[in-house]
């Protein structure tokens, strides 16, 4: 059986996020989708909010896919899935640098676990959860950027926490 990994934080999860999972399901017997939270970011929803928003865009897609946190190095955690391939999405040349030398790093870390790299659709490339927020801060509207309920739960948090910003 052959499983995949799909690392992020997921924060939140967005149509380019939803385009690689829908992806990488067919290339793989089982996947599984990694939700961990990354010490350089402060994300807006918590790891269970996280977890919970990605399983249910999931939850209309083919079984096969599993929704799990992680809080360790992604070749301890795709060790541990049984996993032979680590999948990420490229958007720009940007993330393929940064994304070449993590590959390179985790490659030393353990070599049993490949990184495939998949091309974002052309209409998603320039999504970035980052800047999903930030347009919400805004006032703007994210309908086009994320899945209907996601863009729900951004606009009520953005209320929630009184941060629209002028």
């Amino acid at each position: 059986m052959r499983v995949g990994v799909y690392p992020g934080t997921f924060d939140p999860v967005t149509l380019g996020h939803m385009d690689i999972i829908r992806r990488s399901a067919k290339l793989v017997d089982r996947l599984v989708i990694g939700v961990t939270t990354n010490v350089s970011k402060s994300p807006m929803f918590s790891l269970d909010e996280r977890l919970a928003m990605v399983r249910r865009e999931v939850a209309e897609l083919d079984a096969g896919i599993a929704v799990v946190s992680f809080d360790s190095l992604l070749m301890d955690f795709a060790e541990r899935e049984g996993a032979s391939v680590i999948l990420r999405g490229l958007r720009a040349v940007a993330d393929f640098e940064y994304e070449y030398q993590m590959a390179g790093m985790n490659q030393q870390i353990n070599d049993r676990v490949e990184t495939v790299f998949l091309m974002a659709d052309v209409a998603l490339q320039p999504i970035a959860s980052r800047l999903v927020k930030e347009i919400a801060m805004y006032g703007g509207e994210i309908a086009k950027f994320v899945p209907p309920r996601v863009a729900d739960d951004v606009r009520a948090r953005v209320a929630a926490l009184g941060i629209k910003k002028q």
